[in-house]
């Protein structure tokens, strides 16, 4: 580290505290400053230079981190989960926390994050918007179902939430007053939700279709389940798919198996679930379509047209060798889930083979 000066700042929505250590002299500073990105730059400018500064990644976003690398600081966002904190520390604080940024900021042992681009974020908000919608989505209709269940009305027309099944729920008459108005508000959250999301969905796919992510969008919707929405959402969550390789990409996604092994023991768990859950659970969902019977049909054949002919000859080559994967796993025994996870796990390999291609 060529800087003189580390900087270990414990940043919330209204307050910084600040700790910084001179590498020359071992002098500590000290001070609680607002969370005014120009009342930070100020204070370290005023330690003895040059000076680097880091805080944890979390809810106060990267705003910190561009005012201090447009001001000519260094800035480095630690990954939380990354930390080492000493065991037997039961004591904690602020000013202990800046302090540990700052010491393990002067040994090189912080472990940073990749800080998005502005346009990156925006995309990454608007992706994860329509996840919430989603989730809210799906929590309406699970209300609206078992409070019909209650009152025994069960629907057995067909697969649920289609056409015909919101023409069955309008025709459903309640008694109780209560019971109506409390159907009524449910069902009326479902549509919103609805609306919402459609409308997300729209943004979406308009931003998918002329943006940076839009070649690496059309060479991921080669693999079978990765449609425009799933292929730029993954796009957006990953960003960078260089820093990572076909052989990590597992484990950053959390998609590899925990592990506790000591001696000549050797013990394995499930999956460590770490890192980006949202694009985790979409490759897991994306698993499921390589269970099928593998034939390139009108959508894959489409999507194919859009991306260069190596793209399109590796996703078929990733689809076949998925498929054949699902067999092989289903013929010795293995639960679904598991197998699914194992298919999800070389699902983000081929993904990334093919979104590093020229």
């Amino acid at each position: 580290m060529d800087e003189r000066t580390s900087v270990g700042l414990d940043v919330h929505a209204r307050s910084v505290v600040a700790v910084a250590i001179d590498g020359l002299t071992g002098e500590v500073f000290r001070e609680r400053l607002v969370p005014d990105p120009e009342v930070v730059i100020g204070w370290v400018r005023k330690l003895p230079g040059p000076a680097v500064a880091t805080y944890e990644a979390g809810p106060t976003g990267f705003g910190l981190y561009r005012a201090l690398s447009v001001a000519g600081i260094r800035c480095v966002v630690a990954a939380p989960s990354k930390l080492v904190r000493p065991a037997g520390d039961r004591v904690k604080t602020d000013a202990k926390d800046a302090l540990l940024l700052a010491r393990l900021l002067r040994l090189g042992e912080i472990v940073p994050v990749t800080v998005p681009s502005v346009a990156q974020e925006a995309a990454r908000d608007l992706v994860r918007a329509r996840e919430d919608v989603r989730g809210d989505l799906m929590r309406a209709r699970h209300r609206v179902s078992k409070l019909l269940l209650r009152h025994g009305h069960v629907y057995y027309g067909g697969k649920a939430w289609t056409l015909a099944h919101d023409a069955w729920l309008r025709r459903i008459r309640l008694e109780q007053p209560g019971t109506r108005a409390a159907f009524e508000a449910d069902y009326e959250h479902v549509q919103l939700a609805l609306a919402r999301r459609d409308r997300l969905d729209a943004a979406i796919t308009q931003m998918a279709r002329d943006s940076e992510y839009t070649d690496v969008v059309h060479r991921l919707g080669c693999l079978r389940g990765i449609n425009t929405l799933t292929g730029f959402a993954l796009a957006v969550e990953i960003g960078d798919w260089h820093r990572l390789s076909g052989a990590t990409i597992g484990s950053y996604l959390g998609l590899v198996p925990t592990e506790h092994s000591s001696g000549q023991r050797r013990s394995q768990g499930g999956i460590t679930k770490t890192g980006n859950t949202h694009a985790r659970r979409l490759l897991v969902e994306a698993a499921w379509h390589h269970k099928t019977r593998y034939s390139p049909g009108k959508t894959m054949l489409d999507r194919w047209a859009l991306a260069p002919a190596p793209a399109a000859a590796r996703g078929d080559s990733g689809n076949r060798r998925l498929h054949h994967r699902w067999t092989v796993l289903a013929a010795r025994k293995k639960r679904h889930t598991v197998a699914n996870t194992a298919i999800a796990r070389e699902l983000a390999g081929w993904c990334w083979s093919l979104a590093v291609m020229d």
